[in-house]
Order: C-alpha cells, then structure tokens, then sequence
C-alpha cells in the first residue's frame, strides 16, 4: 500500500487518500478468483435469507396451479395434454423471472455502498458482474429443479430422453444468464430497488405472455402472433418444449434462440460494465 503525499498547508494536514497497489493487467486466473469469491459471497448470502429463498418459488408454484386447474380446461393445446404443453413454459418463465433477481440485487448493493466498496479493492471490474450473474445462475438452477419436481406432481409426463430433457434445462439456464445481463444493465442504471423492480418486470411481462408459454401463438391476434413468433421467450419455449415432450424438431427454434442469446449478449455485457463503472 503507498500513501498519497498529504495536503498541502504544512505540518498536521491531513493525507489526501491511501491508494492500493494498481492491477490494471489482470490475469485470467486472477479474474477467476475474484469471481469466485464474488460468488459465493452471493450465495452465502441468499442462504443467510431463507424467507427470500421461499418466495423464490411462491410465483411459479402459483402460475402453475392457476394455469394447471384453472385455465387449462380452456385452452386447446390439440394433441398434447396442457399440462405437458404448460410446463416448459412455465419452467422458461421461472428462469426469466428469476433473472430480474439480478439488477434488483446490484440496486440494492448500491444503495448500501457495497458497489462502492467493492470498486475501490483491487479486483476486476468484470468480476462484480461475473460473480453475480453466475451466483443468480446457481440459485436459478436450484429453482429449475423445484419446479420440475411441482410439474411431476401435477401430471407433467416427459417423454423424450433425459439428454434432450438435460439439454432443455442448460437451453434455459443459458437464456436466463443473459437476461440477467439485461436486468444487471437495467438495475445499475436504475440506481434504487423499486425502480429497478418496476422496470425490470414492464419489459419482462410482455415478453413472458406474448409468447407460446402459456397458449399456442396461433389462437392470437395477428400483430401480437407476429410479435410472439419471433419473441425470443416463444423461440426458447418451443424447443424445451419439443425437447421435453416432443411433437416437433427442436433444431430450429433451438438455434434461433441461440441467436437472439449471443446477440443481447454481446450488447448488454459491455452496457453493463460500462454503466458499473460511471455508477
């Protein structure tokens, strides 16, 4: 550690700053290290929060009873049982939701100066944003598998193999790492929670039921069935859903969500490391 010179204005002033040693080439190893421990002082976090942990699954746990015994009498789903047709959906939508969790938490963190604080260590930038998303990552697989469990217990019946049911799930995993992308971008420009909640979930909404998720996109209006085909959440849903149950290839929607992943991808990771640095 080196000292700054002081003040000027002779004897008893009072020194300027103590700055740390500058690691402005970072090695990969070392960008590694900072993201695990940024990790898992995340997730050391959340278990440190169990009633957080629990409303994690209340929304999804709710959506599928509502649309399950409530709604599913009324759609028509043709030759697949709605139950089969509901769950991929519902499982894109956890991940997607779960995602928010993310900017919500960096707001959050700002607020309490811990952004601050962290920013003025040693470490890698990239590594705040790193840890984070990939923690939201963890918790959002440990949600996944809650879920598919509530689905087994109302009638959802996988029957394709378990690599593509696998395959379904790191698809979905893989698209809500990149909303978390988004949702860090938006939170860190949100600056405080509730606006960071309010506008994570205004974008997010339409996205999550403007798409098949819920009910084929043939049953709607055209100008939102044009919209729901290319939506990124309806291009994911179907192929977990082809994955999962079958009834079409997956190929296609497969790579086409690929695509739209890669490219908001490659938009909001430098939005977000840009925007943590002029926070």
């Amino acid at each position: 550690m080196t000292r700054v010179p002081e003040r000027p204005g002779g004897r008893g002033a009072e020194p300027l700053a103590y700055s740390i040693s500058d690691r402005r080439h970072l090695t990969p190893a070392e960008v590694l290290s900072d993201t695990r421990v940024l990790a898992g002082r995340q997730l050391r976090k959340v278990l440190r929060r169990p009633m957080y942990v629990v409303f994690l699954f209340i929304q999804p746990v709710l959506f599928v009873l509502l649309f399950r015994y409530v709604f599913g009498g009324a759609i028509n789903t043709g030759h697949l049982s709605y139950v089969n047709y509901l769950m991929p959906g519902i499982i894109v939508m956890t991940a997607t939701f779960g995602s928010m969790t993310t900017g919500l938490g960096l707001t959050e963190d700002m607020a309490g100066g811990v952004v601050d604080r962290l920013r003025s260590l040693p470490i890698s930038h990239a590594a705040i944003l790193i840890g984070r998303t990939a923690a939201d990552m963890v918790t959002n697989l440990v949600t996944l598998v809650v879920m598919i469990g509530i689905g087994l217990l109302v009638g959802f019946r996988p029957s394709q193999p378990i690599y593509d049911f696998i395959l379904a799930v790191l698809l979905t995993l893989a698209f809500a790492y990149v909303f978390s992308w988004i949702s860090a971008w938006v939170g860190l420009a949100s600056k405080n929670p509730e606006t960071a909640q309010s506008v994570g979930f205004i974008w997010v909404f339409p996205l999550v039921f403007a798409s098949s998720a819920f009910t084929p996109t043939t049953h709607m209006v055209a100008p939102v069935k044009a919209f729901a085909n290319v939506n990124p959440i309806t291009l994911l849903t179907n192929a977990a859903r082809d994955l999962m149950v079958g009834g079409h290839s997956a190929t296609a929607p497969a790579l086409w969500a690929l695509v739209w992943m890669v490219g908001l991808l490659l938009l909001f990771v430098p939005l977000a490391v840009r925007q943590l640095r002029r926070a």
